[in-house]
């Protein structure tokens, strides 16, 4: 029994240094494409035609934002199309069919498409529009996004200049980063995973891929690759990685920002990161033997292409890590000196963080003070993202839960939360944690204390947050239907 502890101990400290090792090959990677610039070409004298394709489902406190922002965009309007792809059983069909009926009046070549049923989720509802779209190029922005108007004068001219490239993705920016700690956390997981992460498998062809919104398609490129397909919850992803595996090129622009909102609640962002860990664990089962095998590609970018996809496997090695901590307790078990070498690999993706906000920001000391919460938040996020994992492994059904946008609200918005029972495996996780400090110290084994410590403060504070939440959603739901008893 002692033996298989060790070898599980091994197993996930093991993992967990690959993955760290990782993130120092993508920080040297960085360092050697760092000095690549794409300056924009000349805006064509003849532009080609563009949609702009505005997927929404239930997002009433931005859909007027997000029309408002498409509208404003700078483009020849006789080659420009907007398709505001609403799926929503609220008001918000409501609100988007006023303005584009008001913008149409004007002029503007805008319409609703609307569908009564929401088939396939995002992809479905993308896939439906296409045929009504007239674009060559196909610009995509989430209910969130406020593109600047200039973006298409920023995007396009690059298509022009070379027939091979198929995507375009731009850096997302951040609308509301300074609102909480948990928002500036986010920022600065964002900036690591564009600033680091998108520019090296891009400039490094390292199977570069597509992020949902801020970006625009070759149309030719989306059709080669096989449209949108609805059996991933990552329909970005997914289409890209067919459209790399057809050796389409693909172009990352870190200086044009597109700003999106975070999100605000810890409820919402569970729900995003753990779409976001099942869409990219589904994409691993469907691509991993054609990346593995495809002869078109290095066999760095493959491997590049497969760890990043088998990356939020590290949820599952944390957690494994966690309930391994009490046996080795148990067993005495200490820490020998080149066990230090584990920590050392460890190093790679804090990197990545710090060099991300010296690339982008003149502030970027003051912005790490955050850090910390990054640690928590990430550790405190590995059973959710954990079950989604396993759902993929082991589910058939995979619904595409949104995240809620707030606009400018100063109140986050009020979401249906139905009790979760992951909310009892964090409790339980941060006894055992706790009780793993308890015993550490009693021990005077030092050596797990950090671990230990910081995976108690990461499960209590997430059942505090999500507590929290559940106490601010009943007093919202009380509040909205609440009857007065006088006539």
């Amino acid at each position: 029994m002692s033996q298989l502890v060790l070898i599980l101990y091994f197993v996930a400290l093991g993992g967990l240094a690959l993955y760290g090792l990782f993130g120092l090959l993508t920080f040297g990677l960085y360092w050697r494409h760092r000095h690549a610039t794409f300056p924009t070409p000349p805006f064509p004298n003849d532009p080609p035609s563009v949609t702009v394709q505005l997927p929404l489902f239930n997002e009433p406190f931005v859909v007027e934002r997000l029309i408002h922002t498409a509208v404003s965009l700078h483009y020849p309007a006789h080659k420009l199309q907007i398709q505001v792809i609403d799926d929503s059983t609220d008001s918000t069909t409501e609100r988007a069919a006023r303005w584009v009926a008001y913008y149409r009046k004007r002029g503007i070549n805008i319409s609703l498409v609307h569908r009564s049923q929401r088939a396939g989720y995002k992809a479905g509802a993308l896939a439906h529009a296409l045929p009504q779209a007239t674009g060559e190029f196909i610009a995509i922005f989430d209910a969130d996004f406020q593109p600047k108007p200039d973006f298409l004068q920023q995007t396009i001219p690059h298509f022009a200049t070379n027939p091979a490239l198929g995507m375009v993705q731009t850096r997302w920016g951040h609308l509301n980063d300074g609102r909480s700690p948990l928002t500036h956390a986010q920022a600065i997981a964002l900036d690591k995973h564009f600033a680091m992460e998108q520019t090296v498998r891009h400039r490094a062809n390292l199977f570069p891929k597509f992020n949902g919104a801020g970006g625009v398609w070759r149309r030719a490129c989306l059709e080669d690759a096989g449209g949108w397909q609805t059996d991933t919850v990552c329909e970005d992803m997914c289409l890209s990685t067919r459209a790399v595996l057809r050796q389409w090129e693909c172009l990352f622009l870190n200086e044009v920002q597109s700003p999106a909102e975070l999100p605000t609640t810890i409820s919402a962002y569970k729900s995003q990161q753990a779409r976001w860990s099942k869409g990219s664990s589904q994409c691993l089962r469907k691509y991993g033997r054609l990346i593995a095998t495809t002869p078109h590609h290095t066999l760095l970018a493959r491997f590049y292409a497969l760890i990043s996809m088998s990356a939020y496997s590290t949820n599952l090695l944390v957690i494994l890590l966690l309930l391994l901590q009490i046996p080795l307790l148990l067993l005495d078990f200490h820490f020998s000196s080149w066990m230090l070498l584990f920590s050392v690999a460890g190093i790679g993706q804090p990197l990545l963080f710090v060099m991300s906000q010296q690339v982008l920001y003149k502030d970027w000391l003051w912005r790490l003070r955050h850090f910390p919460t990054i640690v928590l938040i990430a550790i405190g996020l590995a059973p959710s993202n954990s079950r989604a994992i396993l759902q993929t492994l082991f589910g058939n059904r995979h619904e595409f839960v949104r995240t809620p946008k707030q606009g400018n609200r100063t109140a986050s918005p009020l979401q249906e939360l139905r009790f979760d029972w992951l909310l009892l495996v964090e409790v339980g996780l941060a006894i055992y944690a706790w009780i793993g400090v308890i015993l550490a110290m009693q021990q005077q084994n030092y050596g797990p204390l950090f671990f230990l410590a910081s995976c108690a403060l990461a499960y209590s504070g997430m059942v505090a947050l999500n507590m929290r939440e559940w106490r601010w959603h009943l007093k919202q739901v009380r509040r909205e239907t609440a009857i007065s008893p006088f006539p």
